[in-house]
């Protein structure tokens, strides 16, 4: 391997040697403001992609070839990218950190569940707008497997929208619309695998075999049994092990997830030039950002668990270091539901500039049903912090499950026994634990190792659905609280909010899942139900349930764009010596300071006022939630049941 005076070197002598190669081929544009733009790209990032491919690839003897190709690839999308984007790309460059402003506000839901199609997406607009979203992530769209396709995220084509929602000029269109609003589109890049119906995976059950090296195919079980020993099963409800044989190959297939989403095989130069292209493909079809679906899988290595492996990350610096010559103005986001860790090393403008948040979700859940926030605390006061330049997105709900990815040394620091921990989780979500609240579902649930995730819907696992159905208005009052206090804190806490669109109005779990064979066997289907805008309509009426969340969400939100301090990352974690309520105090860039406190309990919950001061806040806050002064005497600050305050200096 070179050394790193050697590998620049090498890197600088390889472009001085493609860049004519590449200007003969593109004779016909170099005098054009966009190819001097894209050498000028080129030149700034290039020995920063060669040193990555060459980290990747640098042993094959055609890793020169490869290279060539993908800045041909590169140039092409260039060329080819809209003008309306290449602008965003400078607009982009001169506010990188656009992200972390305070007025962002995200949310998340299937395209034909919320709004039949793409049309119907477009004639959303008014609503987004409404509930006041700047980024909008549509789940997985594209051509996959009729019947089960793991909820679309098995893609058959990667530039082919599903028939049932529409046209990639839909799509394009609808990227056009949302940006005139000032709202960021969001896509799945599933690339760990693809369908078995992708061309490329038909090529190889056709006897292709180099299509066939576009995936992990073997003649026996010699090698998958040797893979298997260190590997742990990932959806064990749907198969054992890593692997399934297809007996019209006669051969067995790596499927980490499901027995038709093969894995793909970085290790072939061809896959990532491929899958390069297709990334470069929704880019310039409007996407802002790319949620990187389970990038802790990519890499394979005999004798490891393949998952968050160094040549993982080198391959997201990679796909990263091709963005900033083509499409700078794309960020990606990590979908990394690991061991907080693992999470944090994916998180850096050279790898992921956005990450999803799963620690704080799990977090929030265990605080709800313990009544107490020692884990929360003691966890995010030192793993929420991570690059000034980079942002968490935080959620409660997202289509898939929750699972309690804590660190075992955290809760054993704090007395917990992790699994035993986990167990009660999954009993008190599940309503199986006597006075539970929450209505969630076990999801592949392990019979030999007792783990299990759950689902369920946000207001159903915050008590609405047992309170409604035992009509109880107490009981109802409390889950509602639940649920405003769960968004007071992802839209206050630093980052981006990520709202899964239908818990603003309180929807429960949906059990008519059980009726389609292609959903019954997937308990994560509970939560993801078709949009009832009968009941949607519902929430301009502060009487109704659906009234009550969104009036209270919809202030929440308006508030957070109005406080400055929201914005960033600055956030500091601190311990008012009361175990039931969570605070932490923002900063923001002009020194502008809001306090968060929040109550996890069904019972009011005092702080003594000296423990505020000792922070140095002052003894007058603007209560910003409450539109009301507060001035700390010697009497305790008393939060009631589930309340949260945002206290401005």
């Amino acid at each position: 391997m070179f050394e790193q005076n050697s590998l620049q070197r090498e890197a600088q002598r390889t472009f001085t040697r493609i860049l004519p190669r590449l200007e003969s081929e593109f004779a016909a544009m170099l005098a054009t403001d966009a190819w001097t733009l894209f050498r000028q790209r080129l030149e700034a990032h290039f020995d920063n992609l060669f040193e990555l491919f060459f980290m990747l690839y640098g042993d094959r003897y055609d890793f020169l070839f490869h290279l060539e190709r993908l800045l041909a690839e590169a140039a092409h999308s260039w060329l080819d990218r809209p003008q309306p984007l290449k602008a965003l790309d400078a607009a982009r460059e001169r506010n990188p950190h656009w992200y972390q402003s305070e007025h962002m506000v995200g949310g998340v839901y299937y395209v034909d569940l919320f709004a039949g199609d793409l049309q119907g997406m477009r004639a959303k607009l008014p609503y987004f707008q409404e509930l006041g979203l700047t980024y909008l992530h549509l789940m997985p769209l594209f051509k996959a497997p009729e019947g089960d396709n793991d909820g679309g995220y098995a893609v058959s084509d990667y530039r082919e929208v599903d028939a049932r929602l529409g046209v990639m000029d839909d799509l394009r269109a609808l990227a056009t619309d949302l940006r005139a609003c000032g709202i960021s589109l969001v896509l799945d890049f599933v690339f760990n695998h693809t369908s078995d119906e992708h061309r490329w995976a038909l090529a190889a059950q056709a006897g292709d075999e180099d299509h066939a090296d576009y995936y992990f195919i073997f003649p026996d079980r010699t090698l998958p049994d040797a893979y298997d020993r260190t590997l742990r099963e990932i959806f064990p409800e749907q198969h054992a092990g890593s692997f399934t044989f297809r007996p019209d190959m006669q051969r067995w297939v790596w499927t980490t997830f499901n027995s038709f989403q093969w894995d793909l095989n970085y290790r072939n130069p061809e896959v990532f030039r491929d899958m390069a292209a297709e990334m470069l493909f929704l880019a310039n079809a409007g996407a802002e950002v790319l949620r990187l679906d389970a990038l802790a899988f990519t890499w394979k290595e005999l004798g490891t668990n393949c998952e968050n492996l160094p040549k993982a990350h080198t391959l997201v610096r990679a796909f990263n270091a091709v963005l900033r010559i083509a499409a700078p103005g794309l960020l990606f986001k990590s979908e990394a539901i690991v061991h907080p860790d693992e999470v944090a090393r994916y998180i850096s403008t050279q790898e992921c500039q956005l990450s999803y948040n799963p620690l704080l979700m799990a977090l929030l859940w265990n605080s709800l049903a313990t009544r107490e926030v020692r884990l929360l605390r003691h966890s995010v006061g030192y793993r929420f912090a991570i690059p000034d330049d980079c942002a968490w997105v935080n959620y409660i709900r997202c289509h898939d499950d929750i699972g309690w990815t804590f660190d075992d040394g955290d809760a054993g620091a704090l007395g917990i026994n992790g699994y035993d921990h986990r167990r009660f989780l999954n009993s008190f979500y599940t309503g199986r634990f006597p006075g539970s609240f929450g209505r969630g579902l076990p999801f592949q649930e392990n019979p030999r190792t007792g783990d299990a995730r759950i689902s369920g819907a946000q207001a159903s696992l915050a008590g609405l659905e047992a309170a409604v159905r035992a009509g109880n208005p107490g009981e109802i009052d409390l889950a509602v609280r639940r649920i405003l206090l769960l968004n007071a804190i992802i839209l206050s806490i630093g980052g981006i909010p990520l709202i899964y669109l239908g818990d603003e109005i309180g929807i429960l779990n949906d059990y008519s899942y059980v009726e389609d064979a292609a959903k019954s066997g997937d308990s994560r289907w509970v939560h993801r139900p078709r949009i009832d805008w009968a009941q949607m309509a519902r929430r301009s009426d502060s009487s109704t349930l659906e009234g009550r969340i969104y009036g209270g969400l919809h202030h929440l939100i308006e508030l957070r764009k109005a406080t400055p301090a929201f914005g960033g990352n600055d956030m500091k974690v601190i311990n008012l010596g009361n175990d039931h309520i969570f605070a932490y105090v923002r900063t923001g860039r002009q020194g502008e300071r809001v306090l968060v406190l929040a109550n996890f309990t069904e019972h009011s919950q005092p702080i003594a006022a000296n423990d505020v001061r000792l922070y140095g806040l002052g003894y007058r806050f603007q209560e910003l939630i409450a539109a009301r002064e507060v001035a700390l005497g010697d009497d305790p600050l008393v939060l009631d049941p589930y309340q949260v305050m945002w206290l401005a200096v």
